[in-house]
């Protein structure tokens, strides 16, 4: 009887081995393609789809040109997309010094001075048009479409 009970033993020890490595083997899998799935999907830079409502995830940046000369400015009244939270960043050229005025919630109000400037305008989180003018000419540069 202590034969039965050893050869059994070993028996249920080795299936129990076997066993214990088939679900390493698979969560090993698992984990692999979830972790492939995850770092696949922010590949897709140049989508128009954008993050969904929601996400955190951080879209490309939005630089703008902006001339100033005298008393015309460039752009003049275009529109320009962008996402909601996505970093925006005028970069003006000017012949003086000046302000911009950017009517989002909450306002903004950036100087810049002659030469080239960076301005880096507060993320906005509010769908709709955000109007961006020149103060100093009391011109509309351009409208920030919100979506």
């Amino acid at each position: 009887m202590s034969i039965h009970l050893s050869l059994h033993d070993r028996s249920t020890r080795r299936s129990t081995r076997a066993a214990a490595r088939r679900s390493v083997a698979v969560v090993a899998v698992v984990l692999t393609c979830v972790a492939g799935a995850a770092g696949c999907g922010s590949s897709d830079a140049g989508s128009d789809a954008g993050p969904a409502a929601g996400s955190s995830a951080a879209a490309e940046p939005k630089v703008i040109d902006v001339t100033v000369e005298g008393d015309s400015v460039t752009p003049s009244g275009e529109r320009v997309e962008v996402e909601v939270g996505q970093p925006v960043t005028l970069h003006v050229t000017a012949d003086a010094p000046g302000e911009i005025h950017v009517h989002s919630s909450p306002e903004q109000e950036l100087e810049y001075e002659q030469g080239e400037t960076d301005l880096e305008l507060t993320p906005i989180t509010t769908p709709g048009t955000v109007d961006v003018e020149s103060h100093t000419l009391d011109k509309v540069i351009v409208q920030l479409e919100v979506s």
